[in-house]
């Protein structure tokens, strides 16, 4: 199922809590949550921050692998605009794979944001840049010597390890990120995920009106959730 313009763009104003619980209802056991990412830029300053838009994935291997593909060209000379640079860092490793120069190469095109499954270095670059940046860690030590890139645009694996579950992150798929997570949303499920979302927000609305007007939380959550 192919999602229209108007969906994504409606998709893209909820927050990552509206789009998982959304998801769970889809039948997505976790709801597409990446669990264990952390937003570092751009910074804890009071700033809101969300970064929305369809995957371009990158598959790191480490550097002693010569027998995996090597891309034709610099994976971040490759980023299309618009899109969430979604980087697969192999584990077991303390090495950066995405610096403060590859931000700047990311927002000269037009990247929506960052997500490093692994680690990244240069912290006070990209939040000078503002671009938004989740990532499962920091380093201080490069890519060049420990990693480099292999596969672009490929499914890629996420691991949430306190469920010993893997999220596959397609190209095309929309990562949505903000102050409480990041979450990864198949093509296939926009449309409906963008109603559910929708229903659960102007539940919301009427059940913190209730509260605000001193309503007690059981009977009001029995009244309008159904």
């Amino acid at each position: 199922m192919v999602a229209s313009a108007k969906a994504i763009q409606a998709l893209g104003k909820f927050a990552s809590c509206d789009v998982g619980d959304a998801l769970v209802n889809l039948g997505l056991r976790h709801g597409g949550y990446l669990s264990g990412l952390k937003m570092y830029s751009p910074g804890s300053n009071g700033t809101v921050a969300k970064i929305f838009g369809p995957a371009y994935t990158v598959r790191m291997v480490p550097s002693a692998d010569k027998t995996s593909p090597t891309p034709p060209r610099h994976f971040a000379d490759a980023i299309p605009k618009g899109s969430v640079v979604f980087v697969s860092q192999p584990k077991g490793l303390i090495s950066a794979c995405w610096g403060g120069l590859m931000s700047t190469r990311a927002k000269k095109l037009g990247a929506a944001g960052v997500v490093i499954d692994g680690r990244f270095r240069d912290i006070s670059e990209h939040q000078e840049l503002n671009m938004g940046l989740f990532a499962r860690g920091i380093s201080i030590l490069g890519s060049n010597t420990f990693t480099r890139s292999s596969e672009l645009n490929v499914p890629v694996q996420y691991e949430n390890v306190e469920v010993d579950e893997k999220v596959t992150v397609t190209p095309g798929d929309y990562i949505l990120g903000d102050q409480d997570g990041v979450v990864s949303i198949p093509v296939t499920h926009i449309e409906e995920c963008v109603r559910l979302c929708q229903e659960r927000y102007e539940i919301d609305q009427k059940t913190l009106e209730c509260l605000e007007a001193g309503e007690e939380m059981g009977p009001t959550i029995k009244k309008l959730r159904k």
